[in-house]
């Protein structure tokens, strides 16, 4: 960050603590998308906000335990820390069986660009914001580099269930259907799209439905609560889910295989995950467990499949027939780029294109801390994370020690074991107290 010397102490202070999260908030190199960049930062928080910012763990936290790390009452700390729920800069979890609230800083994603958007009150200038993310996004690679440029990311694709045979249905586990997610939430909201609201405000959205943004159990309660959605039954979100289908929109889940907390329903021109493959190159979306296969006798070669394809997987090659003047033309399917979200197969009018188990399928991690702390070790931030957490002095050199291991290229090549990797997690979250055992 070398462009911090003039910024006020509570923005340099609170980038250090955003850089402990998941996703950061990292500088850019091109003009325009630093510009953007500082603009964003001063828009989202007061110099107060920030302040108070650096004081909350990284880990959702009770009130009394924030406020041990600051100078204010309960009762001043609990209205600041509300007004910057309402501006979506912190999440409120509340347990839906005691009621006890902890409160969690929200990352930039999913977080508060989001919720910046989708919130019905008017707290941000919004077409202001539009234009600074649309800057900050893509006039620089390197806020795609940091969300979608490791191994583990935000979201995960979910198949079209109706497009899959008999014989691969019983294989189907509960967490890849994105009706039984839907159906076995406790609380289900809709929002406006995040993405395609931002495009309206640039002028250049697509017709597919701005409200069809579905968040679930206590993503849903926090998105109900501060006026980011509202409150449906789980047989709209199906409707919803069928109608997004139709409009041939991807859907795209938290990637975690409990609780997740959302399903957005995408499209490849306006979502800033699946822009993240096409501007980017980047392995934004982890693909489901599914993949197409052409039925090369029942193939015509129309190029609907290819047309359709949000992220241009599938590329029509001209192939020479025997006694055939004129070529024909055959989908080939780019398989590292394909993320097994159905659309192609279900725009196929020959039923020539069919989804099939992916023979090796994506890893998921299984809930969000897993996601978070694998996010961390891939991106060298492991240490920070623990740190933040509240760890004490006892822990003080294994987090110092961890730092050094999480920036070595060898210990990154060795944190790609999934064995090594596995140890390693559950050692450095407390679940056992030998690594190697």
């Amino acid at each position: 960050m070398g462009h911090l010397g003039n910024m006020k102490e509570e923005y340099r202070d609170l980038l250090s603590r955003l850089d402990a999260g998941s996703v950061t908030f990292p500088e850019p190199e091109a003009p325009a998308a630093r510009a953007a960049w500082r603009e964003l930062l001063e828009i989202y928080y007061t110099p107060e906000d920030a302040k108070l910012a650096c004081c909350i763990p990284a880990r959702p936290s009770r009130l009394d335990q924030i406020a041990r790390r600051t100078d204010l009452p309960l009762t001043a700390l609990e209205a600041r820390l509300d007004g910057m729920c309402d501006k979506g800069l912190v999440m409120d979890l509340v347990h839906p069986m005691t009621g006890e609230v902890r409160y969690y800083l929200a990352p930039p994603v999913v977080g508060f660009f989001e919720f910046s958007m989708m919130r019905t009150h008017q707290d941000y200038p919004k077409q202001r914001l539009a234009e600074l993310l649309d800057a900050y996004a893509h006039q620089d690679r390197t806020f795609a580099d940091e969300v979608f440029g490791g191994e583990t990311v935000v979201g995960r694709a979910l198949v079209r269930e109706e497009l899959l045979g008999e014989e691969d249905l019983p294989e189907v586990l509960d967490w890849q259907r994105a009706t039984t997610i839907i159906s076995e939430a406790r609380t289900v909201g809709v929002g406006i799209c995040y993405c395609r609201h931002l495009a309206e405000h640039l002028d250049r959205a697509c017709d597919a439905p701005q409200e069809i943004c579905l968040s679930l159990d206590a993503g849903a309660d926090f998105m109900i609560r501060r006026d980011c959605a509202r409150p449906i039954e789980r047989s709209e979100a199906l409707e919803m889910l069928d109608a997004a289908r139709q409009a041939k929109l991807v859907q795209i889940a938290d990637n975690v295989r409990k609780r997740p907390a959302y399903i957005c329903n995408c499209c490849g021109c306006c979502c800033g995950q699946l822009q993240g493959i096409n501007e980017f190159d980047l392995p934004a979306v982890n693909p489901s467990g599914f993949v197409p296969q052409v039925e090369d006798q029942i193939c015509r070669g129309c190029s609907r499949c290819s047309r359709s394809c949000p992220i241009t997987a599938i590329s029509m090659v001209a192939r020479r027939v025997e006694g055939r003047l004129a070529n024909e033309l055959r989908p080939v399917i780019d398989l590292e780029r394909c993320i097994g979200c159905g659309v192609c197969a279900q725009e196929c009018r020959k039923r020539a294109l069919r989804m099939v188990q992916r023979s090796e399928p994506a890893y998921v991690p299984a809930n969000v801390v897993e996601r978070v702390a694998r996010m961390a070790i891939e991106r060298g931030r492991l240490a920070q994370l623990i740190y933040e957490t509240g760890a004490g002095r006892s822990t003080r050199f294994m987090n110092n020690l961890l730092q050094v291991l999480t920036n070595l290229p060898v210990a990154n090549r060795v944190l790609a074991s999934e064995q090594v990797r596995s140890r390693f997690l559950r050692f450095a979250l407390g679940i056992i107290k030998d690594p190697t055992a």
